[in-house]
């Protein structure tokens, strides 16, 4: 699934371990996402939504 959560990141400043903190995953769990290979939980997915105070839709796509 395509996202744009590292755009976001350097938006706000954040390291991947400030976002994982942010969140309750690890760094690890951010960076995978990231580089999408991996797909978050839909728990996650909302978790990161209201971190960036927006909706799952607007940070992620699926992948064509």
């Amino acid at each position: 699934m395509r996202n744009d959560i590292a755009d976001r990141r350097a938006e706000t400043g954040e390291s991947q371990a400030d976002l994982a903190a942010a969140v309750g995953v690890t760094r690890q769990t951010i960076n995978a996402i990231e580089r999408e290979r991996y797909d978050p939980s839909l728990e996650l997915a909302f978790a990161l939504a209201a971190h960036f105070d927006c909706r799952i839709e607007d940070i992620f796509e699926p992948a064509e």
